[in-house]
C-alpha cells in the first residue's frame, strides 16, 4: 500500500483521526445497509467534487472560492439525492435528511480547500476516493458491529440497496437473540466509535 493511500485510509483517517463527519457517521450507522448506502454516496460526492474543484481551480479567486465549493458540492449532492429518490426510493426514505446533509459534511469541504484546489485532477480524484473510502470503511464497520449487537443479524433490509438479491444476503447470526437495544440507539454509536478510535490509537502507538 502506497503512503498516499495508507495516509487516507489509516494514518489520517477522516473519521478516526480527524473526527470529521460524525453526524452522519453516528446517526445512520445502525445497520450495514444504511451505512453502506451513505458510504457509497459520500465516496461518490468526495471523488466528483474533488475532480470538479481541480478542474476549475485556474478560474478560482480567493474571495469566492468557498462559495464556489459550496455550490459545486450542493449541485453534486442534489443530483445524487434525485438519483437515489428515483432508483433506491425506500433506502432514500430511510436515510432521510442525511443525504442532503452530505453538503455540510466537513470532510468534503476540507478536501476541496486543502487538496483539490491546489493539486492536479488525477491526484484530486485519488484523494477524494481514498479519503471517502477511509470514511466509508469506518461507517460500515460501525454499522456491522451495531447491527450484530443490536439485532443479531447482518444485512437486514438489504433489498433496499440490492433489490431482490438482498433477501438472500440477510444473515441471522443468533437464534432467539433478544438484542442489545443500546447498540442501535445513538449512545451505542458513540461507544462503538470510541472503541474503534482506541484500537486505532493503540495500533498507531505500537
Amino acid at each position: 500500500m502506497s503512503g498516499f493511500i495508507r495516509k487516507r485510509l489509516i494514518d489520517d483517517n477522516a473519521a478516526l483521526v480527524q473526527l470529521l463527519g460524525l453526524c452522519p457517521l453516528l446517526a445512520v450507522s445502525n445497520s450495514v445497509v444504511n451505512a453502506l448506502g451513505l458510504a457509497i454516496a459520500t465516496v461518490f460526492t468526495l471523488t466528483l467534487t474533488n475532480a470538479l474543484v481541480a478542474l476549475i481551480k485556474p478560474l478560482l479567486s480567493k474571495e469566492i472560492r468557498i462559495s464556489l465549493f459550496v455550490l459545486i458540492i450542493a449541485s453534486v449532492v442534489t443530483a445524487l439525492e434525485m438519483f437515489m429518490n428515483a432508483y433506491f426510493h425506500e433506502l432514500y426514505l430511510v436515510l432521510g435528511i442525511f443525504i442532503p446533509l452530505i453538503v455540510t459534511n466537513c470532510i468534503i469541504m476540507a478536501r476541496a480547500e486543502a487538496f483539490a484546489s491546489k493539486n492536479s485532477l488525477w491526484l484530486s480524484i485519488k484523494d477524494g476516493f481514498f479519503t471517502g473510502l477511509g470514511f466509508a470503511l469506518v461507517l460500515i464497520t460501525i454499522g456491522a458491529i451495531r447491527e450484530i449487537l443490536g439485532n443479531g443479524s447482518l444485512f437486514n433490509q438489504a433489498h433496499l440497496l440490492f433489490g431482490d438479491l438482498g433477501h438472500s444476503l440477510h444473515v441471522k447470526l443468533f437464534d432467539n437473540y433478544q438484542g442489545f437495544l443500546i447498540a442501535i440507539l445513538p449512545p451505542g454509536a458513540f461507544f462503538v466509535l470510541a472503541v474503534l478510535v482506541a484500537i486505532k490509537n493503540k495500533i498507531s502507538k505500537n
